[in-house]
Order: structure tokens, then sequence, then C-alpha cells
């Protein structure tokens, strides 16, 4: 839930994240990154990948503040951003079970509507606190080796989906 003392003016969107997981106590990513958007004006959807971050931030026309990620849409030339919420980034635990929030957006012209896992994921052993970083789900699998349990690690059927909040 978005805290209620952040006044958001646009659509909150929340990223979920599901994963079954062996010998994991966690997974979260240290840098938000590829969204394919679409403009709520016209429903212009590009063929491509846009990089959403929390460390950079963009000005927004007529000085009306910054946010994660401003564009022009191509096909009706409305501005529209989308800010990333810092406090609500979360991990998904091996602890959690079905959907759970990992993040969410203040979406103003914009809506997400796919995710690209890739790199940049973390996870950290259940026993041995062995971290294991640059994670790639891009195949939404992954599966490597902690040698201070001596046992494999992994993370399968890795989905998400966006809902928005009303």
């Amino acid at each position: 839930m978005v805290r209620e003392s952040i006044l958001h003016w646009g659509c909150p969107v929340i990223l979920h994240l599901e994963a079954k997981q062996e010998g994991k106590k966690g997974i979260w990513k240290l840098i938000e990154r590829d969204k394919q958007l679409k403009c709520t004006n016209c429903g212009e959807a590009p063929d491509h990948w846009q990089y959403v971050t929390l460390l950079e931030s963009s000005p927004l026309k007529g000085g009306r503040g910054h946010a994660s990620f401003v564009s022009k849409c191509k096909l009706c030339s409305r501005e529209s951003s989308i800010d990333i919420i810092p406090d609500s980034i979360g991990k998904y635990s091996s602890d959690d079970e079905g959907f759970k929030s990992v993040v969410h957006f203040d979406c103003r012209g914009l809506e997400p509507v796919d995710f690209d896992a890739r790199v940049g994921w973390v996870a950290e052993g259940t026993d041995t606190g062995t971290r294991f970083e640059d994670i790639d789900l891009k195949e939404k699998e992954w599966v490597d080796y902690d040698d201070k349990a001596k046992a494999s690690v992994g993370i399968y059927e890795f989905e998400h989906q966006f809902h928005k909040e009303k």
C-alpha cells in the first residue's frame, strides 16, 4: 500500500512478483530496469523497452517537479511520466506465496504493460546468507550452487503482473 503521507495525483500502479525458490531467503532488484509502456491518452505502445530507474530523475515540463521517467508520445505528443515510489520497494521472500507487491509507480499518462526481468537481481541463501548478485531472470528461472550450504539454489517459474491501485 502506498504510504498515505505521500500525495499522488497520477494512477498508482503496482508490480507484483511470484516465483518458486529453492534455498533462497529472498530476491530483490537493486535497480529498476526495462518496461514496455503504453500512452493512456492515445493507446500508443512502442515496441521497444523503456529504461525506468530510481537512480535518475528527469524534470517535468513547466517546472512541475521531477520523475523517474519522462517521455513525449510520438503519436499524440503528450508528455507523460512514471515515478518510482522509493518507500514501496520490497523483496520477494521464500516465505511469500503467490504474487506479492514489490514496487509502486506513480503513473501520469503512461501505463506499464510488460516488464523485462533481465539482469541485476540479487538473492540470498536461506541458511548461509550467501549473496548471489547480477542474477539474470530473462528466462524466468535461475540455478546456482551455494558452496557454504553444499546445495543447489534456484528461482523457478518467475512471473509478474501489474495492477492499478484504486
